[in-house]
């Protein structure tokens, strides 16, 4: 069992598409303890013949969306969690493809890691709605989880403040900057206690970001996002370093429209 946890997130945007343009050479020379995936975008056997080529010794814990080659979220390591789950939520709610955690028992301690995909949203349609029942959902969860050892890592899709995007007034009415949006990472942090590792790492500069449109000169210009996350309880924040985004060199050197994101855990 490791002492220092690796733990990367990466939104994939289709982890088929992602293997064909270069996640197997990041992975190789990254060598990350726990990678956490979103926007998986395809079935357990695709995700397995991926898997088996680029990191064939590793446990696969994915949780499918509903809808075919939609959202999907996933947990891949060679550790071997005590506990996975997929429930999330009221009864009635769909949130299949969009959280997976997972406890690992390291050093005698339990360590919660979780892997999550909030809805992208859009102003004024049920996109929307489903955005504000996931986000009720997750203040429920990060209540629960506050006295652990826990890490909520993946693609938000919020910028929690003006740092967090480079064109924020142009944001202001979209969904991913919305006040009420932001208002529920105020309660997360505020509130709760969570700590975003990227903004105490980073306190009073733009970014780094992590999400680019693939419209325009977005990435060449750096007109960008940050909306992956690790949020820890306390008592995981005092034990994280290293938190890095790995920007790619080049707007054709990408494999996804997100970046990497990983940090260190001393366990």
């Amino acid at each position: 069992m490791p002492k220092t946890l690796n733990i990367a997130t990466i939104n994939v945007n289709g982890i088929r598409a992602a293997h064909r343009n270069g996640f197997g050479d990041w992975l190789k020379e990254q060598k990350p303890d726990i990678i956490t995936l979103q926007e998986v975008r395809a079935e357990r056997a695709d995700v397995e013949k991926v898997m088996a080529d680029l990191w064939p010794e590793a446990n696969i814990y994915l949780d499918e969306a509903t809808a075919k080659g939609r959202a999907g979220v996933a947990i891949i390591t060679e550790l071997t969690p005590t506990r996975v789950e997929t429930k999330f939520g009221p009864d009635d709610f769909d949130s299949k493809g969009r959280w997976l955690e997972a406890d690992f028992q390291i050093e005698n301690q339990t360590i919660t890691v979780v892997s999550t995909y909030v809805h992208a949203g859009e102003v004024g349609t049920p996109k929307q709605i489903e955005k504000y029942k996931f986000l009720d959902a997750m203040l429920e969860r990060l209540e629960q989880l506050k006295d652990t050892q826990a890490v909520i890592t993946g693609d938000l899709n919020v910028g929690h403040t003006e740092l967090d995007i480079k064109n924020w007034k142009g944001n202001l009415k979209n969904s991913g900057f919305l006040p009420e949006e932001r208002a529920y990472f105020d309660k997360f942090m505020n509130e709760i206690g969570y700590i975003d590792i990227g903004r105490r790492e980073h306190p009073d500069e733009p970014g780094p970001y992590t999400w680019w449109s693939q419209r325009g000169q977005a990435f060449d210009t750096n007109t960008g996002w940050r909306i992956d996350y690790h949020l820890a309880t306390p008592k995981l924040a005092e034990k994280a370093s290293n938190y890095l985004v790995h920007r790619a060199k080049s707007y054709d050197t990408r494999w996804t429209d997100h970046s990497p994101v990983t940090v260190d855990y001393s366990i």
